[in-house]
């Protein structure tokens, strides 16, 4: 498994555009609005009706409920049934988008995506200058459900690819597969797929309360059960219909399917919506074996989980006695800091997107003579600082003049140790660019490694400031 850099540039949404429609479960009047999204920001959902206007990321982490939909909870901020807008965003290829809504709900407009991607369309995609991330599948990664006997699978591929499988033991619906060979497919092949559900579970939904925004247009229901005059009634009554029936190939009525294997298609939409959650995007096969939205977003919080240590335990290849990019001199050339505070001593990458550098520890380092005596241990904020150090470098190779620079914190997130440093480590730094350099502010993510394994990680973010 690897994460690679490509050579394509990230998309985001061109210009605002904005849809209303009601939300399925609420039946309350929902406004969407999609705008345009910053470099490495992914997906977020903005609730414009709650006080602040709070945001939460399209993150697999803060999926709290899978049941008729994929719902998302951080902070007392809920996101409902978000799996077709995210399909609709990676089905026209945009990788940062801003999904606003007045409600905590997108509207169901026709139980598919649609109209998602017909507004996508009509505003636009827009090229961005960050190049895309992707997580290389080199080996088998799967996850089942016994209770249910739900299987995802992802295996190598040359592009992303999604299959699915679909078999609810019923004979109305039958045995089907569906099959998305590249994502450029999505818009013609997926996108208009719809919702469906089997009757026993539209009366259980009624009983419930939910469903207010329900009816014959945005959900293809399969008639699994006899339909007594009572429940007739009830569906009459809920869908406002005069007159309610089962078509020859039991499905309600008013409603043509688009695809005989429909209810497949539309299981890979949700597929490609939750697998959205994972927040990078994946080379690799998805085979999907009667899936759902638990399965799916619990595939999604282990691929995200494999990421996330994939990235930590990253340890940049580097030959340690070849010429460095700068040695110490150099180093002193770019950066204000002299010794004891100097922490860097070699740099041997450096792009415009990340740096990597190294600092060998010895027992002459000046900390070492209080910290700590007869058991020496470099301090964690040293780590730190060291790190800061090395993004100095990538932030200040932006300037044509950085002698007359200084360079300052701003803030420090999610810092951890994950062991000792001591005398006769050598401590390699990794930085990269989480957003890109504007107005000399530079937010990255640095790790630090030492004896091939994560000894501290933190999200960083510095502002280089003129020397007057």
């Amino acid at each position: 498994m690897a994460i690679i850099k490509t050579e394509t540039k990230q998309k985001t949404i061109a210009k605002e555009v904005t849809l209303e429609g009601v939300g399925l479960h609420t039946g309350a009047n929902v406004k969407l609005k999609f705008k345009p999204g910053a470099e490495n920001s992914g997906f977020l959902f903005e609730r414009v009706d709650l006080e602040g206007s709070p945001k939460i990321e399209a993150d697999a982490n803060y999926v709290t409920s899978t049941q008729r939909g994929t719902c998302l909870e951080r902070n007392g901020v809920t996101i409902q049934t978000c799996e077709h807008v995210l399909a609709a965003l990676v089905g026209l290829d945009v990788d940062n988008a801003i999904i606003e809504l007045d409600a905590s709900e997108p509207p169901i407009m026709d139980g598919s995506s649609k109209f998602f991607v017909e507004a996508i369309e009509k505003a636009g995609v827009a090229e961005q200058d960050a190049y895309r991330e992707e997580y290389v599948v080199t080996e088998v990664v799967s996850y089942s459900d016994e209770e249910t006997g739900s299987e995802i699978i992802l295996m190598p591929s040359k592009s992303y690819q999604v299959t699915t499988m679909v078999d609810f033991g019923t004979k109305v619906l039958g045995t089907q597969n569906a099959t998305m060979n590249s994502v450029s497919e999505f818009k013609t092949d997926i996108a208009n797929a719809r919702t469906f559900s089997f009757l026993h579970e539209i009366e259980m939904l009624l009983n419930n309360g939910l469903i207010k925004g329900g009816d014959l247009n945005n959900a293809i229901v399969y008639v699994d059960k006899e339909l007594s005059p009572e429940t007739m009634e009830k569906l009459r009554i809920a869908f406002n219909k005069e007159k309610i029936k089962v078509k020859p190939n039991g499905i309600l009525d008013n409603l043509t399917l688009h695809y005989p294997n429909e209810a497949a298609r539309h299981k890979l939409l949700d597929v490609v919506g939750d697998l959205a959650l994972i927040r990078t995007r994946i080379r690799g096969k998805v085979i999907a074996n009667k899936p759902g939205h638990f399965v799916n977003t619990q595939f999604a919080k282990k691929m995200s989980k494999l990421i996330k240590n994939e990235r930590r335990n990253n340890v940049p290849q580097i030959d340690l006695n070849s010429t460095p990019l700068m040695d110490v001199n150099q180093i002193m050339d770019m950066l204000p800091h002299r010794q004891p505070f100097l922490l860097l001593d070699k740099v041997y990458e450096l792009t415009e997107n990340h740096v990597i550098g190294m600092k060998n520890v010895t027992m002459n380092e000046e900390f070492f003579r209080g910290h700590f005596p007869g058991q020496p241990v470099m301090p964690g904020v040293l780590i730190v600082e060291a790190m800061a150090q090395t993004g100095g470098i990538l932030v200040l190779s932006t300037v044509p003049d950085p002698e007359n620079y200084l360079t300052f914190f701003m803030k420090m997130d999610n810092v951890k140790f994950k062991q000792k440093v001591v005398p006769g480590d050598t401590l390699i730094f990794k930085c990269s660019l989480i957003t890109p350099i504007r107005r000399g502010i530079c937010h990255m993510q640095g790790y630090a490694y030492a004896n091939g394994k994560l000894c501290a990680e933190a999200e960083l973010m510095a502002q280089i400031s003129k020397v007057k």
